[in-house]
This record gives structure tokens, C-alpha cells and sequence, in this order.
């Protein structure tokens, strides 16, 4: 049996991606386990649908520490009970400091919304729309301390259609993050379970 690679999933929310990666990893030779969700509040939807799958979770509150640094520091002691080997992010909706990011990095992975390098960041199928483009999908890439730049892992297109509006055009996009975030997870997983 090859070993599989421990894997956690930091959430802010409802966590269709994170049950897209949780739903992939049942099967046995998928190279990554999800063995733990991390949220930042502890009524993201995503921790329910995480234990009824029999993940462990946790929900760290950054409000209780002094900042940003201290609530980090909270999240790896987590992570290194589980023994994490790698982090996935999936609709974790805060700003990671740059000495957690660079003690994982080739180690976390996020999915953003856009066919990076466009649209870093929020909004992303309003600007797009806005912009008047006719391709839009996202983007799996490592993340780096800067703001949506890491190397890019694998991306989706989908087509912008005539009459479309943000909701609309999200809903497309959606269908393939839980295509596309399985997939690259595998490729980073593989990787790193050669090691």
C-alpha cells in the first residue's frame, strides 16, 4: 500500500471544495488523506459536513489571541499534532503571515477563482464580467506570501456567456474547482510522497 501523504484543509465557510477533496480522498489509492479541518469560525458549515465524513476538526478563533502571529502559532501546534504533512485552503477567508507561509511553502496549496494572474483577490467574476472577457475558470497554485502569485499548479476554463451574471458565471466556475482542486492535490500529494 502506498503511503498516503496527511493532509488538513483550512475553511472559513460552507466547504464545497473541501468536500469535493474529503469526497477524492475516500478512495484508498488517492495519494493524500484529509486528516484534519481547520476553521477560522466555528460555525463554518464546512466542520459538520467534516465530522459526518469522520475528519477530525478543530476551530481556532483568532478574536481570543493578541494577533496574528499567536493565532498562527495556534493553528500549527494543530497541524503538528496531526502530523500535517501538507495544507490545502479552501474558501479560508483570512490573510496567512508570511512566516507560517514560508514554513509550508511546497507544502499548501489554494484554489482561487480566476485564470491567475488576472484577478488576484476578491470580486473576481464581477471584474471579470465587468471587463467584458470571454474566458474565465481558476486556478490551483502553491501559496506564497504575496497575495495569489504562487506558482500555478493547474487551471479550468470555462466560457463567459451572453447574459451571464456573477452568480451565473460562479456556478460554472464552481463545477470545475471540484473537478480541477482533486486533481491537483493528487499531482502535489504524489510529489510529495516520493520524498
Amino acid at each position: 500500500m502506498k503511503r498516503r501523504v496527511r493532509t488538513a484543509i483550512l475553511i472559513s465557510g460552507h466547504g464545497s471544495n473541501m468536500a469535493a477533496l474529503i469526497e477524492a480522498a475516500r478512495s484508498p489509492d488517492f495519494p493524500a488523506e484529509i486528516a484534519l479541518v481547520v476553521s477560522n469560525k466555528s460555525e463554518a458549515g464546512g466542520l459538520a459536513i467534516a465530522k459526518r465524513a469522520g475528519v477530525a476538526t478543530a476551530a481556532i478563533d483568532p478574536k481570543i489571541y493578541a494577533g496574528r502571529d499567536e493565532f498562527e502559532a495556534s493553528i500549527q501546534v494543530m497541524l503538528d499534532i496531526h502530523r500535517i504533512e501538507l495544507i490545502c485552503l479552501a474558501g479560508y477567508m483570512r490573510i496567512l503571515g508570511a512566516p507560517f507561509v514560508n514554513h509550508w511553502r511546497g507544502r499548501m496549496i489554494n484554489i482561487h477563482p480566476s485564470l491567475l494572474p488576472a484577478y488576484k483577490g476578491l470580486h473576481t467574476h464581477e471584474r471579470a464580467l465587468a471587463d467584458g472577457i470571454s474566458e474565465h475558470g481558476c486556478t490551483v497554485h502553491f501559496v506564497e506570501p504575496e497575495l495569489d502569485a504562487g506558482p500555478v499548479i493547474a487551471q479550468a476554463r470555462v466560457p463567459v456567456l451572453a447574459g451571464d451574471d456573477a452568480d451565473a458565471l460562479a456556478a460554472r466556475v464552481l463545477v470545475e474547482e471540484h473537478r480541477l482542486y482533486p486533481q491537483a492535490l493528487a499531482k502535489v500529494a504524489e510529489g510529495l510522497a516520493g520524498q
